[in-house]
């Protein structure tokens, strides 16, 4: 069985969609799809673990040599997001049975574990493929399943956010798609790395140009980069809360992996920052983003669109790592990646928490709630310190190296910005603190209680990874280190 669990880790969750369905009972399919998503997360580890140990894994379906057939190809970078997604979704699940009893109504419930399992799947076969076009199909199935999954939202406001967030979405797979159908118009294939192969001999055509165009913007509309990022505030904030924890912590994750996948291994990091000025483009709207985002953050009401602004303003520092060009830049943007998800994940599980207790998160309901939900206030404060980059944190090791890279690269300025947009974190996450600490509780609040179990369990694995791997930094930096390597040594012939 091992040598299937590249399509074992797309697969398994797909087909257990249609037979939650079957289920019919809320909380046997909660537990369905926990044993699924742990699955595929033990799954994630044993490829990790072959990837590290003996190189890249090739899996050829159906026996078809590609570029006939599809090839599924996992190396550093698959393995890595494949580990986040699905450990997120594990971890988020635990919650969710809990969770969605106030927030969705009883005949719904089992519909939301069906689209939970298609978004898990669909972001597990973004990341697994090495097709093209199969990139595009799995795009979909995690994304009409979002829509499907925000929409369910008890605000009204949630049926605007899913639209707004369809809009964009099919914009930016609109774009994806054309861009894909010209680069199989002037290369005749669609396998990835039998489109490193041919690109170059075609890549001083109109057509790669105009190709190349639309798979960045389409992406970075999928990515929410600014100025393209106004659809992912309210879908944050009005999704159900575990949609939300879920999204946030893998959704922005899994577009920085096409972007990385489609500059470095398809197109070629010489062509990508040469076609159009790449380099100086993501690092203007990488800053611009981190200091428009933040600043936005801080003057928000709805907590849950506070963090989702910081999210923004994280992707920030991902693309400025990015657009650094180098392997510690192109490094430190993958620990983020793993990081952030840490982070993200603790906090909206915290806020999901927070709303099954008092049925809000406008930050004036946070009054007092550090004395009467102890443990779920503590989570909070310790996801935003690791947000602004406290040392002992993940978040601390992320802007650690962003810094470095910026300074082996001689920007100077560059590593002066990082630093000054984490001290706008410091000002929106000291706003919850204040709140929820060093204002008198509500009256309406008096008889709140700590978060059950089902929360502060799955909430506090996330809290002790946040401070574990900001200690224990192993994992993540090999992992992200060979990914690097790997990416400019085989990126056209570009050393790292």
């Amino acid at each position: 069985m091992l040598v299937h669990l590249p399509i074992l880790q797309v697969i398994v969750p797909l087909m257990a969609a249609p037979l939650c369905l079957l289920i019919g009972r809320a909380r046997l399919a909660w537990l369905f799809t926990l044993v699924v998503s742990a699955l595929a997360f033990l799954i994630s580890v044993l490829l990790l673990q072959q990837v590290m140990a003996s190189g890249t894994i090739i899996y050829e379906l159906g026996g078809w040599d590609a570029p006939w057939g599809i090839e599924y190809r996992i190396d550093e970078l698959n393995a890595l997001l494949l580990l986040i997604i699905s450990a997120i979704s594990t971890v988020v699940l635990m919650a969710a049975h809990t969770s969605i009893q106030q927030e969705i109504s009883a005949d719904r419930q089992t519909f939301f574990y069906v689209l939970y399992l298609l978004s898990l799947s669909g972001m597990l076969g973004i990341v697994a493929t090495a097709d093209a076009f199969n990139v595009f199909v799995f795009l979909e199935i995690s994304s009409l399943s979002a829509y499907a999954l925000i929409a369910l939202g008890k605000d009204r406001r949630a049926l605007w956010a899913s639209y707004q967030y369809l809009i964009m979405g099919t914009i930016g797979a609109t774009f994806i798609l054309i861009g894909i159908g010209l680069m199989y118009q002037m290369t005749g294939t669609l396998n990835m790395e039998d489109l490193a192969r041919r690109l170059p001999e075609v890549e001083n055509t109109r057509t790669v140009f105009t190709a190349f165009t639309f798979v960045i913007v389409g992406i970075c509309l999928k990515l929410a980069l600014f100025p393209l990022h106004l659809w992912l505030p309210n879908a944050y904030a009005y999704a159900p809360s575990i949609v939300t924890a879920f999204f946030a912590a893998t959704a922005t994750k899994v577009a920085i992996y096409l972007l990385i996948r489609f500059t470095f291994s398809v197109f070629g990091l010489s062509f990508s920052f040469t076609a159009i000025p790449l380099q100086i483009l993501f690092l203007t709207l990488g800053l611009a983003g981190i200091f428009v985002a933040s600043t936005s953050a801080i003057y928000q009401q709805n907590v849950k669109h506070l963090f989702a602004y910081s999210s923004i303003a994280q992707i920030g520092y991902m693309i400025v790592g990015f657009s650094i060009s180098s392997t510690t830049g192109l490094m430190a943007t993958l620990l983020h990646v793993f990081n952030h998800a840490l982070m993200k994940g603790a906090l909206f599980l915290a806020l999901a928490a927070v709303m099954y207790r008092i049925g809000s998160v406008q930050l004036n309901q946070f009054y007092g709630l550090g004395r009467q939900m102890p443990f779920t206030m503590a989570a909070i404060v310790i996801g935003g310190l690791s947000l602004i980059g406290v040392p002992l944190t993940v978040g601390f090791i992320s802007k650690w190296y962003l810094i470095l890279a910026a300074i082996e690269k001689g920007w100077w300025p560059v590593a002066v910005l990082i630093l000054l947009g984490s001290m706008l974190a410091v000002v929106y996450v000291w706003r919850v603190v204040e709140a929820a600490y060093f204002k008198p509780p509500l009256a309406a609040n008096e008889t709140i209680k700590e978060a059950p179990l089902t929360f502060l369990i799955p909430i506090w694995i996330l809290v002790i990874a946040n401070i574990y791997f900001g200690i224990d930094t192993r994992l993540s930096i090999d992992v992200a280190q060979a990914a690097s390597l790997g990416l400019f040594q085989g990126s056209h012939g570009v050393s790292p």
